[in-house]
């Protein structure tokens, strides 16, 4: 059986983690082959796929992503007959001299335990991208899947759930990401669209700024002096606006790790408390990141909660947990995902 400790990261699809033990998640690939040594393959910058094999055992592929990618076992296929075709056999199973394998040094996380205060209704439709409590109003950022409605930028009622004031992005190629409230300005991510809007605090009906942004936008958030960007990498952006230039300048990038490694596909932030709170997507999990060295320091397990409360919602795939906002007067923080029907104001316990 295949150990799998790396990661297969394709354009927003990202499997990772810790090695697969449970069969009844995994499907052995049709074409799957044997393997007498473990090998390191990066594709590109963006698109990474590590593998670490034993010898004498077979690819096995997750069948989510196999769901999602079709063609992807003929695409590991090719990267095991690349790395086996020639060279010499190792003798050892395990090649310690490759990287990503684990980081010592870390600390593993210590779980988070916290207490559902009040639950919320929340727009089901809501594509939730971006949240952010400020001064006694919620704003929510939307995204539109297969463009098949315009992303957004809200104000929501908490009570109802329902949007007391919305700017629709009329461009349906444009994906809308994260939000935060910086310096009374509110910032907007873009997926692929190279773009950040900038919105006027008092008027959320037109974007008054727009900056490029070289990367994938994922999640945003600011720590008072620097606005906070996640990619889908395991490296957060630093960044300052520059009104003049209307350029984002990088003042530094924090990579996220813990005891097994970086970890990736961080997605919604959150700035609480000196600590960056992170979801992670298709993940049922958030992090605590601590941002004086970026290691994962505590966990909060959000399996089942949706259903828990709401048992009868028919969730679709995309429909993940997304959506951090801290209420820093009452310190409260509400929790929601794309697309969910309901809302959740929570209390940390630890």
């Amino acid at each position: 059986m295949l150990k799998y400790y790396g990661q297969i990261t394709v354009s927003k699809v990202v499997i990772s983690g810790k090695p697969i033990v449970d069969t009844n998640n995994v499907k052995k690939s049709d074409n799957a082959k044997y393997c007498d040594k473990p090998f390191y393959k990066v594709i590109n910058s963006n698109k990474t796929a590590l593998y670490y094999f034993y010898k004498s055992e077979k690819i096995i592929m997750p069948k989510t992503l196999l769901r999602l990618f079709p063609l992807l076992p003929l695409f590991a296929l090719y990267i095991l007959l690349d790395s086996c075709g020639n060279g010499s056999t190792k003798t050892n199973d395990v090649d310690t001299s490759l990287a990503g394998i684990g980081t010592p040094n870390v600390p593993p996380p210590q779980p988070i335990i916290y207490t559902v205060e009040k639950v919320f209704p929340h727009d089901s439709n809501a594509f939730t991208q971006g949240l952010q409590f400020y001064d006694g109003k919620l704003y929510e950022g939307t995204g539109n899947p297969e463009q098949s409605t315009e992303s957004s930028l809200r104000i929501v009622d908490i009570q109802s759930g329902k949007p007391e004031k919305e700017y629709d992005i009329a461009d349906k190629n444009i994906f809308g990401e994260g939000i935060t409230i910086f310096k009374n300005k509110i910032y907007q991510l873009t997926w692929q669209n190279h773009k950040v809007f900038v919105y006027n605090l008092t008027d959320i009906t037109r974007p008054v700024e727009t900056y490029p942004w070289s990367l994938e936008g994922w999640g945003l958030t600011n720590d008072g002096n620097n606005l906070i960007i996640s990619d889908g990498s395991s490296k957060l952006y630093y960044v300052q606006p520059d009104e003049k230039s209307k350029q984002l300048r990088t003042m530094k990038i924090l990579t996220v790790e813990d005891n097994n490694g970086e970890v990736d596909s961080l997605n919604e932030l959150e700035y609480i408390n000196g600590y960056v709170f992170a979801n992670r997507w298709y993940n049922n999990h958030i992090v605590k990141i601590d941002t004086s060295n970026g290691h994962v320091v505590g966990i909060m397990d959000m399996s089942g909660l949706m259903h828990e409360y709401d048992p009868s919602a028919q969730l679709s795939d995309g429909a993940v947990l997304n959506g951090i906002a801290y209420d820093s007067a009452a310190k409260k923080i509400y929790i929601t995902g794309k697309d969910w029907p309901k809302m959740f104001q929570i209390k940390l316990n630890n």
